[in-house]
Formats: structure tokens, C-alpha cells, sequence
């Protein structure tokens, strides 16, 4: 097979990736620092406990329904087009929130809010596809890229904590303000603009189902994390399911998909996919209870506990920044594979942590950060790069779903798990002599046992914290175990599906040769060594 030469990107293309970086970087916090100011918040607006669930979730949900269908719109009308006109929503929704007099108001403005970040996040992905074809560029981009996703998650908290201290709890929302005007000012000058040249109709249908299916699912997702399995996240699943199939179904039979679902035929992407979603969720999964650790079991305020999370943070920023390097040298197999067993490592170093080991807390988070970064950095590098370019925009926003979805499932399943763990391990080492109603409360959380500690005898009190912290560090232990086991499995599964991708060699492969499979897209690191081309595998 030939190699074709690609244009290498230009300080233009460079200057356009910062500026893209703001956005992400902007998406990222906001998904944070609203939880530290809910106590503020609360205290002026007075929501009811309705409306609070609503200000908290309603833009996490809208950014993940409707990933998939901004995704396709930035192919259709422009990328460019959409990225610039969801950051004036982003920034006007900012304002809105910022000087929100009521519940409702700000409800509505957080809505806004995931509407804009929807159109961001996918549409930024999809430009560095357009701006950087050749693929050694193209992996460090994206490594830039999710660096900033995740530099914004981890100084969100840090942001937002001393901008409370000196400003009200609307002043986090303004954040945004002048990124986003920074944004539409510099935007048309370095980004390009790109569509798909044939795009044919929007279906309706298909952006319906999509949001509806989605929906349901992280709908679910967050009621089991919540509530554990009842009646609710049950129905919700089920129609999430039946709104999945009915989707897939429709797209098969579109000869313009809102997804062409054909793209899951290549296991390079379908394997890629399947890497994303794992390493957000067994990354979301113990940091959602590392978090609670160091707050509840070692005691530290919500500032120090994220002072204590950045070096989990630089450690996932050193391995994003290493991957173009490895990748330039390995096969993306050895890469991933690699990078997942590191992160094995940290996990294992998690089990042994007791109710007084931040040392190894700290050190086990950052080895999984280390080493969860490759393959997720490579991972989205694949989805995106064995996606044709005028599709770009679906493949990223599937990319992003994923994530979303990974996400939700890490806190979800890991939470449920880790829940059942403590709820288990708590009954069977609850002190005696404790109240019926007290006890119902503290075998339900952490919190909640430290709180009715507090309203009991000293003796009694001592004992429900040390045997609370104890079913806690017990459950931090099974999700570990338990993602072992889902690590080394996908790692296996990496290392077979992804074996015949080539490092990479700053070229694209020339077009798949006549015979090959049909409307697969082929994947742009070096091809697959000992196949042919379009082998969908």
C-alpha cells in the first residue's frame, strides 16, 4: 500500500489549537464548580430540593443528549459555524446564571448552559481533525486537548473555592465570560471552516431518539447511583434500551444517518470506543470515592481535598503529553495495553490503603491517572483519525458520549458497588446498643454516620466512626479489585483487536484498494500491518 503525503499543520493551525483549548478547558470546570457553590446558592435563592436536583443536573444531562446530534449539525452547517455561535450561547447563559434571582431562572440558564457546551465540546474535536491530518500532529493535538479537558476539571474546585471566599456564588459563572468572547473574536481568524460537502436532511426522528435514549440512560445511571435499582431507573433503562435499538434501526436504513453506525464494523474503532468508555469509568468511579476519602475519612475541607487531587491531576497530564511520543515508537496496542496495566498497578496500590494512608492514596490515584491518560488520549485519537474527515463531527461526539457515558456508569455501577460494600461490611461491625434509627441512617452513607456520631456518646460515637471509616476503605478496596479485573480484561482485548496498527508515521494511508470492505473507514495510524486495508475484522 502507498503512503500519500499530507500537509503538516502551521503556526496557524498551533494558535487555533489554544484557542480551543479555552472552550474545553471552560466545559470542564463548569462540570465542577457548581457543586462547591450549591451551599451559597442555596442560602439565596432558596430552591426547593426539586429545583436543586435540577440546577445541579440539568447540564450534565443536556451535554449528553445532545452530543450526537451537535455533533452531525457541526458536519452539516459548518464546524466552525457551530463552535462559535454555542460559545456566545455559553457565554450568555453565563451571565444569565451569574445574576439569577430565582430557582427557575437558573435552572433555565443551566439548561442554556448544556446546550452550549453540547456544541463545544464535539465541535473542537472535530476542527483539530480538520486542522491537523498528519497523524503525529494530530495525537499530540489531542493530547493538548484532553489536557486541558482535564486541567479544567481538576482547578474548577480549586477556582471556585477562592473565588467564594471573596465574591457571591454567581461570580464562578463568570468564568466563561471573557473565554467566550475571546473566542468569537479570535475564532474566525484561525480556525477554518469545514462541512461535509453532501450532508442530506437532518433526520428529526433520529436527533429524538438519540437525546431520548441517552437521557434515560444517564437518567438512570444517576438514580441508581443515588437511590440504588427501584421501579424509576428500571423504567428509565428500559426505554433507554428500546430508544438505542430504534435508533440503530433507523440509521441502517438512512442513506444520510445522523450516525453511521457502520463506523462500529472497524474494531480499531469499535475497540477504541470500548477503551474510552472503560478508562473514564474506572477513572470517575475512584474519584468519586477518593474524593469522599479525604474529606470524610481524613478529615480535610473540600479545598484541601482538591490541593490534594493535583497530583493525580499532573500525573494524567504527564501521561497525555507522553503518548504522541510512545505512539511515534510503539504500536497503539502496546500503548494502550501498556498504559492500562500501569493503571492496574495504581489500583493495586488502592487495595491496600487503610483509614489512614493518604500517602498511598495519593500515590495509587496517581499511577491509575498515568496510567488511564495513553489510552484515552489514544483512544480518542482513534475514534476520530478512522473516521472519514467529513464525518468528523459524528465520530467525535460519539468520542464524547462515551466519555459521558463512562463517566456516569463509573459512578454509578463503582458507587453502587462500593455502596453495598460499605452497607455489608457495616453490619456486620456497627457497634451495639446503637438506636434503630441511627443505625438506618449511618449504614446508608459515610456522611450519614459521621453525622449521627456526632449526636451520640462518646464512646458510642468513636466506635461508629472507626467501624464507618472501615466499611468505607472496604468498599474503595472491591471497586478496586473490581476494576482490575475490567481493566486487565479490556487491556487483553486491546492488545488482540488493535495488534495490527502500525506506530504512527506522520503520513495517511492511500485510499482502501478495490475489494476491500465497503463503507468502513479505515484507520489513519500507519494501517494495519499483515492486513488488508479495509478488514473490519
Amino acid at each position: 500500500m502507498s503512503d500519500v503525503t499530507v500537509d503538516r499543520a502551521g503556526w496557524r493551525e498551533w494558535t487555533g489549537l489554544a484557542v480551543l483549548a479555552l472552550p474545553t478547558l471552560l466545559v470542564s470546570m463548569d462540570l465542577t464548580v457548581l457543586h462547591l457553590a450549591v451551599p451559597h446558592l442555596t442560602a439565596s435563592l432558596e430552591p426547593s430540593g426539586t429545583q436543586l436536583l435540577w440546577i445541579v443536573d440539568i447540564y450534565a444531562f443536556l451535554v449528553a443528549g445532545l452530543l450526537i446530534t451537535m455533533g452531525t449539525l457541526g458536519d452539516r452547517i459548518g464546524r466552525r459555524r457551530l463552535l462559535l455561535g454555542g460559545a456566545a450561547a455559553f457565554g450568555v447563559a453565563s451571565a444569565v446564571a451569574a445574576y439569577a434571582g430565582s430557582a427557575e431562572l437558573l435552572i433555565a440558564a443551566r439548561a442554556l448552559l448544556g446546550i452550549g457546551g453540547a456544541t463545544l465540546m464535539p465541535s473542537t474535536m472535530s476542527l483539530i481533525r480538520t486542522m491537523f491530518r498528519d497523524d503525529k500532529q494530530r495525537t499530540v493535538a489531542i493530547s493538548v486537548w484532553m489536557m486541558s479537558f482535564m486541567t479544567g476539571g481538576a482547578i474548577g474546585p480549586l477556582v471556585a473555592g477562592a473565588m467564594l471566599e471573596t465574591f457571591w456564588w454567581g461570580s464562578v459563572f463568570l468564568l466563561a465570560v471573557p473565554v467566550m468572547v475571546l473566542l468569537l473574536v479570535v475564532g474566525p481568524l484561525l480556525l477554518p471552516e469545514h462541512r461535509d460537502p453532501a450532508p442530506g436532511r437532518v433526520d428529526l426522528p433520529s436527533a429524538l431518539l438519540s437525546i431520548v435514549s441517552v437521557l434515560a440512560l444517564v437518567y438512570c445511571l444517576k438514580q441508581i447511583a443515588a437511590d440504588g435499582l427501584t421501579w424509576q431507573p428500571a423504567l428509565s433503562l428500559a426505554v433507554g434500551l428500546v430508544a438505542g435499538v430504534v435508533f440503530v434501526r433507523r440509521q441502517l436504513g438512512l442513506e444520510h444517518p445522523l450516525v453511521d453506525v457502520r463506523l462500529f464494523r472497524d474494531r480499531v474503532f469499535s475497540t477504541s470506543v470500548g477503551s474510552l468508555l472503560v478508562s473514564i469509568m474506572v477513572m470517575m468511579g475512584v474519584y468519586f470515592l477518593t474524593v469522599q476519602y479525604l474529606q470524610l475519612v481524613e478529615g480535610l475541607s473540600a479545598l484541601q481535598a482538591g490541593l490534594w487531587t493535583l497530583p493525580s491531576t499532573a500525573a494524567g497530564i504527564v501521561g497525555t503529553m507522553v503518548a504522541p511520543a510512545l505512539v511515534s515508537r510503539l504500536r497503539p496496542a502496546v500503548v494502550i495495553a501498556g498504559g492500562l496495566f500501569v493503571a492496574i498497578l495504581g489500583l493495586a496500590l488502592l487495595t491496600q490503603v487503610g483509614t489512614a494512608g493518604l500517602a498511598l492514596l495519593i500515590t495509587g490515584s496517581a499511577v491509575l491517572s498515568l496510567g488511564i491518560a495513553p489510552a484515552s488520549v489514544l483512544g480518542t485519537d482513534l475514534i476520530v483519525g478512522s473516521a472519514p474527515v467529513e464525518r468528523a463531527g459524528a465520530a467525535s461526539a460519539v468520542s464524547e458520549t462515551s466519555s459521558e457515558l463512562g463517566g456516569a456508569l463509573g459512578i454509578a455501577v463503582l458507587g453502587s458497588i462500593a455502596t453495598a460494600a460499605y452497607h455489608n461490611r457495616l453490619t456486620d461491625t456497627i457497634p451495639a446498643g446503637l438506636p434503630p434509627e441511627a443505625a438506618g441512617t449511618a449504614l446508608d452513607t459515610l456522611a450519614g454516620a459521621l453525622e449521627t456520631a456526632g449526636r451520640l456518646s462518646a464512646q458510642l460515637g468513636d466506635g461508629l466512626v472507626t467501624a464507618a471509616h472501615g466499611a468505607f476503605v472496604h468498599g474503595l478496596h472491591v471497586i478496586s479489585v473490581v476494576s482490575i479485573v475490567i481493566m486487565a480484561a479490556f487491556a487483553a482485548v486491546a492488545a488482540v483487536m488493535l495488534r495490527g496498527l502500525r506506530p504512527t508515521t506522520g503520513q495517511e494511508p492511500a485510499a482502501p484498494a478495490p475489494g476491500d470492505a465497503e463503507g468502513v473507514p479505515q484507520p489513519a495510524h500507519g494501517g494495519r500491518g499483515g492486513e488488508k486495508p479495509g478488514e473490519a475484522g
